[in-house]
């Protein structure tokens, strides 16, 4: 365990965060999820409460149109999200198709899953500390609202 005393708790966040993500993939590949990649989540979470026109996921990811429009095109293309008809034929609105909906209960399901071989791991008791703890930092650094409003922000 010298690898994780030398580094710093983001660090240790962000790679556990990873890894995770990497599980998630690699099992979703083997039950019928293919092709599928983390920065597509940034998009999904913008689609979870409602559908969304291009213009209105841009805004709110904080990135241009023409990124947007490549991101949906991609997810459409893994029929995990669907074009709604809009009023103004100019605006193209986007929601979570069926396979989408089965694509974020199975993120769901597979990371609930990691959670509990974790929790097996440490102990309960310390899982649920670490969890505490990161949630504080996170608290401490500004975080929250934007987990919380499901506004995270693409890498860059």
């Amino acid at each position: 365990m010298v690898v994780e005393s030398t580094l710093d708790l983001g660090y240790l966040g962000s790679f556990l965060g990873a890894r995770m993500n990497e599980l998630v993939r690699a099992r979703g590949a083997a039950c019928g999820f293919p092709g599928l990649r983390d920065s597509y989540g940034y998009v999904i979470q913008h689609l979870i409460e409602k559908d969304r026109t291009v213009s209105e996921l841009a805004v709110r990811m904080e990135i241009s149109q023409q990124a947007v429009s490549k991101f949906v095109s991609e997810l459409a293309r893994h029929e995990v999200i669907e074009y709604v008809p809009m009023k103004d034929r100019r605006v193209t609105g986007v929601r979570l198709s069926k396979r989408g909906w089965e694509a974020v209960r199975f993120a769901r399901k597979t990371r609930t899953q990691l959670g509990r071989r974790m929790q097996k791991a440490v102990g309960r008791r310390r899982y649920e500390e670490a969890q505490q703890i990161l949630a504080a930092c996170l608290a401490a650094l500004g975080g929250v609202d934007r987990v919380r409003t499901r506004r995270v922000s693409l890498p860059r």
